[in-house]
């Protein structure tokens, strides 16, 4: 698929908490595209899917709402507990996420100087190749516990379950090209952010 060379890719990611959601709502207020992995994740497990199929077929029709929809919540609860359990739901949705996600970014590159992806498993999934940088939100893990236990309305230990499912915040810094540090107010975060824009475009 053709690519204009033009366009900056640039991966956003962070750990769970840490911010991403402040991130792109800022850049989408400045008219940046950003396509959103969260999104793709749940389109692509929609009812007649290949996915939807793979993962009833995986995981069982215990698993289905009423009208036939993956209840999602249910999902998380089964994989955030079992490693095992969580490969195997990657192993079936990140390649539908991927397909679609490439086929937005080449889209978009034809008419944007930049195109953001926002994805939480970016350096996990082996995706670093696919972008010229990769942006990391940084939190500390006690503001990023603060934050899921208040925005999910769930205690510290399923809070910490979810933050040990991903790979280290800390591990991330080493291999991101720039860290937008969400640990003060948020205009200390969208300083930062204007300041990557402006490195960026005159690359």
């Amino acid at each position: 698929m053709m690519r204009n060379d033009n366009c900056m890719f640039i991966g956003l990611t962070g750990g769970i908490g840490s911010g991403k959601s402040t991130v792109t709502s800022y850049l989408k207020s400045k008219d940046y595209i950003v396509i959103d992995a969260d999104v793709l994740s749940k389109t692509v497990v929609e009812p007649g899917e290949k996915a939807y199929f793979d993962i009833v077929a995986e995981f069982g029709e215990s698993i289905l709402n009423g009208d036939g929809s993956i209840n999602r919540k249910q999902l998380g609860d089964i994989i955030f507990q079992d490693e095992v359990q969580r490969k195997k739901l990657n192993e079936i949705v990140h390649p539908e996420v991927r397909r679609l996600m490439m086929e937005l970014l080449h889209e978009f590159s034809f008419h944007n100087s930049i195109v953001f992806a926002d994805i939480p498993l970016l350096i996990e999934s082996d995706l670093m190749s696919t972008f010229d940088a990769i942006w990391l939100v940084y939190a500390a893990e006690d503001i990023c516990l603060e934050r899921i236990m208040k925005r999910d309305g769930i205690s510290r230990e399923d809070a910490l379950l979810r933050i040990r499912a991903q790979m280290a915040i800390d591990e991330k810094k080493i291999v991101s090209d720039l860290i937008l540090y969400n640990t003060a107010d948020v205009e200390f975060l969208f300083r930062q952010i204007d300041e990557a824009l402006i490195l960026s475009i005159n690359k």
